[in-house]
């Protein structure tokens, strides 16, 4: 993976000033001057601070540019008024690189914003790179190097690294991870990224060697679709979770179609996850949890899992959670059961969750692991226990850990209470062994391992084009803000998208010459581009098979359509012919301002939004994901046919799918369009759009 060598000097710098450091313990400055002191770091580390003086025995200048070499990284913690010239005398002595700690920016308010409107132009105008302003800034356990102003002690050398949108959370998380017993690699506090945002930092973090896991606490990202390019990169290596927040955003643009009304920017960012292979955790503590087991655990092959355990109501808790999270306990075959059946005593279970009894010996529980891992048709093993009335958990961990060290299957702990459990604790994170204390948790952590797995397959997948594209129809929907339906018509047409025949009537008589051209009976449906849901003002009417209907038919869609709408412009009544009887779901795409067009499938109809039987992608699709979007929903399922339901053409709607994911990758400036339904015929015999709308940016 290739670096930008610009950002090269934030993790591997050859000296570092720190400008606003001060003799005053109780300044942010002396803290931030201490902990890069304290880090051990090997490099040359200066002061400056207008006052002069000396501080750890080093001298203090007055300004950048009497500092010596080397330095080329600055970190920078004075008033926000003052850091533009800061960084100008920074350019003029060739830094490059600067973390500004400062408040006082765009996250104050108006005066703030062009305060970091000025620093970000003295940046350009010098080529520095910036770290912030507002954040706490970075550390590397290893390096090591401490550039933050955080109090100590500050964390263990570790293998997660963690990237920041908030300064607190990184404060708290240091301390956290002390106390759950697991070390960081690196972290880093990005504050307003008025430069280098989350997705500059993904590729170089990784590139560290001591890095296993990188994990994410993101309120947003600055450049979607780049951000999935780097992530794709990055997860063919190493994890990435991330800790997504703010996912209840109340403002909802007024839109124009089902999907439109459905696609929000947590969609847009589950879709976008799942195409870079991120995992997206649902808590702060999942998100480590998950880490920790990435971290420590080798790949698993597959969803089965052995349980081992001393007690049965943990065991049960175990396969409920298990279940739940998609996952399966695994069959033991007559082998396994046997050799267990040889350790174990009579009154012992020998199928999965396996109940060793409250007597189990701490060998019991490290012979029944082997025998457990070396089953075929395990992929997991989870261990509960709690602390076993003659033998202390600190015991059996140190009897299983050697079984756990030689594995190439995942096994994971829940060593459940507090105090009596407390050396077998320091045992396993000692050991690095993920060890959790209730059975659900641990359960979550084999789920993950499961995800990542499956979601390497989305990173590496490809996406599919079916169509040889072409310009002809952008220009025109970008100066206008409906698309014609006979242009959206023609595009159907050019991607291969079948569209039941639509003509549009102006008259009644229009409506019945139309009809005996193209065959009794027909469906009506009111023409207006100022009516999206036609059949809720009463603007369609179906199956009409004699020429009276027909024509009483046009004046009541008319009638039903000013009386619901009186503005509205109504061009006339559309004809269509009858189609046969199918299934019918729902498929759209909706410009996304962060990772472009979101393609959307499910029930389709009258009631879509309150079903919601949905799933959304990326467009263009992967084949897998399209898969994924009709696995994941109800009307996916169905296609492949139900009790009474006989299948339908699913082949054809992966099809449709992929193509209409293309068209709207193609076409940014057409804002939405939506088929609805999309009438999906028997087997074999395809599909028909039945009802097309649209609307452009």
């Amino acid at each position: 993976m290739p670096i930008d060598p610009s950002l090269n000097p934030f993790f591997n710098p050859q000296g570092v000033v720190v400008i606003g450091a001060s003799n005053d313990p109780t300044k942010l400055g002396y803290g931030l001057a201490i902990n890069l002191v304290r880090s051990n770091y090997q490099g040359a580390v200066h002061f400056v601070n207008i006052k002069g003086g000396k501080l750890f025995g080093r001298p203090i200048y007055t300004n950048v540019l009497e500092v010596p070499n080397p330095v080329d990284l600055a970190a920078v913690l004075i008033p926000a008024p003052l850091v533009a010239d800061a960084l100008r005398q920074c350019g003029q002595r060739g830094i490059q690189a600067v973390i500004i700690g400062s408040g006082g920016f765009r996250e104050v308010g108006a005066e703030g914003a062009k305060l970091e409107a000025e620093v970000l132009e003295v940046a350009r105008q010098y080529r520095i790179r910036l770290i912030g302003p507002n954040c706490i800034g970075l550390l590397d356990t290893h390096l090591p190097i401490d550039t933050t102003f955080l109090p100590p002690p500050g964390p263990t050398p570790g293998d997660v690294a963690f990237i920041s949108h908030s300064g607190a959370i990184c404060a708290a998380v240091i301390d956290w991870a002390r106390g759950q017993g697991y070390g960081l690699s690196r972290l880093l506090s990005l504050g307003n990224q008025a430069d280098v945002s989350e997705t500059d930092m993904l590729v170089p973090v990784a590139a560290d060697p001591y890095t296993r896991v990188l994990a994410l606490y993101l309120e947003g990202v600055k450049d979607g679709r780049r951000f999935i390019e780097q992530a794709r990169q990055v997860v063919r290596e190493k994890p990435i979770i991330a800790l997504k927040v703010g996912r209840f955003g109340s403002g909802q643009r007024a839109v124009a179609s089902h999907t439109g009304a459905l696609a929000g920017q947590e969609s847009a960012y589950n879709a976008a996850f799942r195409r870079a292979g991120v995992l997206r955790a649902e808590t702060s503590e999942e998100m480590f949890d998950q880490a920790r087991a990435l971290a420590w655990c080798p790949p698993t092959r597959g969803r089965r899992v052995a349980v081992l355990t001393n007690a049965g109501g943990p065991g049960v808790t175990a396969a409920d959670a298990l279940e739940s999270l998609g996952l399966e306990l695994a069959e033991f075959s007559g082998h396994t059961r046997a050799a267990l059946g040889v350790i174990l005593p009579p009154a012992a279970s020998l199928h999965n969750p396996v109940d060793m009894l409250a007597s189990a010996t701490p060998d019991q529980f490290a012979e029944s692991l082997r025998i457990a891992l070396a089953d075929p048709g395990v992929d997991n093993v989870m261990i509960i226990f709690p602390t076993p009335p003659m033998y202390t958990a600190g015991s059996v961990a140190k009897a299983v850990i050697p079984v756990i060290h030689s594995a190439e299957k995942p096994v994971v702990v829940a060593v459940m209470g507090e105090r009596l459990i407390q050396e077998a604790v320091e045992h396993f994170r000692a050991a690095h062994v993920p060890e959790y204390r209730f059975p659900e948790r641990a359960a979550a952590a084999l789920a993950a391992l499961v995800e990542r797995a499956e979601l390497l397959e989305y990173a590496l997948a490809e996406p599919v084009r079916p169509v040889e594209t072409s310009e002809v129809f952008t220009q025109r929907f970008e100066r206008s803000e409906e698309a014609e339906t006979s242009e959206v018509l023609m595009l159907l047409d050019a991607y291969g998208i079948p569209m039941a025949r639509m003509e549009l009537a102006r008259s009644a008589d229009e409506a019945l010459a139309i009809a005996r051209r193209i065959g009794l009976p027909v469906a009506l449906k009111v023409a207006s581009p100022e009516i999206s849901h036609k059949s809720d003002v009463g603007g369609v009417l179906l199956n009409l098979g004699d020429e009276a209907a027909i024509c009483s038919g046009y004046e009541e869609i008319l009638r039903r359509a000013r009386s619901a709408h009186p503005q509205a412009e109504i061009q006339g009544v559309f004809v269509q012919p009858m189609i046969p009887s199918g299934q019918e779901v729902i498929i759209g795409a909706v410009q996304d301002p962060q990772f472009g067009a979101q393609v959307m499938f499910g029930s389709g109809g009258t009631e879509v939004e309150g079903l919601k039987d949905i799933a959304f992608g990326l467009a263009p699709l992967t084949r897998l994901e399209a898969e994924y979007m009709l696995k994941s929903t109800w009307a996916g399922r169905k296609l492949e046919g139900f009790r009474n339901i006989p299948p339908a053409d699913r082949e054809a709607v992966l099809d449709v799918l992929i193509r209409l994911a293309q068209l709207a990758a193609d076409h940014p400036a057409l804002g939405e369009i939506e088929i609805n339904p999309l009438r999906v015929l028997p087997k074999g015999q395809g599909v028909v759009a039945v009802d097309v709308r649209t609307g452009c940016r």
